[in-house]
């Protein structure tokens, strides 16, 4: 009987793996981001400087208050989001550091210049 050689693409890989808690966290960011108006909200907030108000997002949206506070208290619950209470109103900025990890998830070195 003749013994196959192993070929590279069944070598162990040598980069490192997610813990099974950071996969789990990892996930949930994507599940809340599985949402086009979610997406919508992340890319107003990427694109502003300054904390923007829950108010502003239902024009922006055309979504009535009751589904903005819903999508934005999904991508608050699932870290995302950073929410701050200003009087009634309430401000919500990215959490930088959520962000940066799911952006390393999805980078292929390939392809970055």
């Amino acid at each position: 009987m003749r013994e196959l050689e192993l070929i590279d693409s069944c070598r162990p890989l040598d980069v490192e793996t997610l813990s099974d808690d950071e996969a789990e966290a990892t996930a949930r960011i994507f599940r809340a981001l599985a949402d086009p108006a979610r997406v919508k909200i992340v890319n107003v907030l990427a694109t502003n400087d300054d904390a923007v108000c829950a108010c502003e997002f239902m024009p922006a949206l055309g979504l009535a208050q009751a589904t903005v506070s819903h999508h934005l208290k999904v991508l608050t619950d699932a870290g995302l989001l950073s929410r701050e209470q200003r009087g009634k109103w309430a401000y919500f900025s990215l959490d930088a550091q959520v962000l940066a990890r799911v952006g390393s998830l999805v980078q292929i070195p390939e392809l970055v210049r």
